[in-house]
C-alpha cells in the first residue's frame, strides 16, 4: 500500500516527539569523532511547506509545532530551546514558521565528512520530492523498501550505526515486520542505536511490536509516549505517539522528560508524557 503521504500530517505532535528524540540522540552520538552510518527507512520528503494544500487540509501542525514555535523565545528547557533554534535554521525567514523539517533534514543537519546517510523512501511521489531536496553529498537517496535496505546493509562499514524507523503502520503486518527487521539488524550490529516510532491507536495495535521485541531477547529498550488526549474506544484516529530507542545514550530519559514536560504544558488539554524501560539491560 502506497497511499500514505506525510505532508498531510507534517509538524503534528507526533513529529515533535519523534524529531526531538532523534535530535537528542544524535546530539549525544556526535560527541565522539568515530564515523556513523545513518539509515532512515521511511524518509518522506525532507521539508514540508506548511502552506501547502496537503498541510492545510488537516492543519495538524496547529496542535504540534505551531504553539511551541510561538513560545520559543520564552522556553526554559535547554534541549527544547536548542531544538527550536534548529527548526528556525530550516526557515527561509528565521522569524517565520513556513516549513517543517522532516527526518532527512534533521539527519543532515550536523552530518560530518566521515559519516554516511542512507535515506530510503518507497512511495514514488515522496521519493521524487526527496530527490529534489538540497542535501549533503553523503546523503544517498534510495527509492525502495527501507526495512529491506536496512537488512541488506548491516553490518555497516562505519564503527557506529544509527537507524530511524517510522512507517505509516497502515498495514497491521508492519508492526511485526518492524520487529523482525530490528531483531535481524541487532544480530548483525548489536551496538546499533535504533529509534522506532509507533502510533497510539484505540485498537492497541502497537502491542504487537512491543511484545515481539520484549520476547526477542533484545536488551536496553527505552520507551516514551506522548498522549494528546485520553484513549477512548469509541473514537478513531491517533491519540498519541510512541518512541522506542534501542541502546539509548546515557541521560536521554532525563533530557527528554525535561523538554517534554514543557511541551505538554504548551500543548495543553489532556496531553501528558511518560517514559519507562520496555526492556532493561
Amino acid at each position: 500500500m502506497l497511499s500514505y503521504q506525510h505532508a498531510y500530517h507534517a509538524g503534528n505532535f507526533a513529529d515533535v516527539h519523534k524529531h526531538l528524540t532523534l535530535y537528542a540522540v544524535n546530539n549525544h552520538l556526535l560527541r565522539k569523532k568515530s564515523a556513523i552510518t545513518y539509515i532512515d527507512t521511511h524518509a518522506g520528503r525532507g521539508l514540508y511547506p506548511l502552506a501547502s494544500k496537503e498541510a492545510l487540509k488537516l492543519q495538524e501542525h496547529r496542535k504540534g509545532i505551531e504553539p511551541l514555535w510561538a513560545a520559543r523565545k520564552g522556553v526554559s528547557d535547554p534541549l527544547l530551546s536548542e531544538w527550536l533554534s534548529s527548526v528556525a535554521r530550516a526557515q527561509p525567514n528565521a522569524a517565520e514558521l513556513s516549513l517543517y523539517p522532516g527526518s532527512p533534514w534533521w539527519l543532515s543537519l550536523e552530518l560530518r565528512e566521515q559519516d554516511a546517510l542512507r535515506l530510503c523512501e518507497l512511495h514514488p511521489g515522496e521519493h521524487a520530492e526527496l530527490d529534489g531536496q538540497t542535501l549533503p553529498e553523503a546523503a544517498l537517496r534510495i527509492h525502495g523498501d527501507g526495512l529491506a535496505e536496512l537488512e541488506r546493509r548491516v553490518p555497516v562499514r562505519t564503527p557506529r550505526l544509527c537507524v530511524l524507523i517510522d512507517p505509516s503502520f497502515e498495514r497491521k503486518t508492519e508492526y511485526q515486520e518492524v520487529a523482525d527487521s530490528v531483531i535481524y539488524a541487532l544480530e548483525k550490529a548489536r551496538h546499533a542505536v535504533i529509534l522506532i516510532w509507533y502510533p497510539l491507536l484505540p485498537s492497541g495495535a502497537h502491542h504487537t511490536l512491543l511484545d515481539a521485541l520484549k520476547a526477542s531477547g533484545v536488551r536496553k529498550i527505552w520507551q516514551s509516549e506522548l498522549q494528546l488526549r485520553e484513549p477512548k474506544t469509541e473514537r478513531h484516529g491517533m491519540y498519541g505517539s510512541g518512541m522506542l530507542v534501542v541502546n539509548p545514550p546515557w541521560g536521554l530519559s532525563e533530557r527528554m522528560e525535561g523538554a517534554m514536560t514543557e511541551i505538554t504544558t504548551l500543548l495543553g488539554g489532556e496531553s501528558r508524557f511518560d517514559t519507562r524501560w520496555l526492556v532493561e539491560e
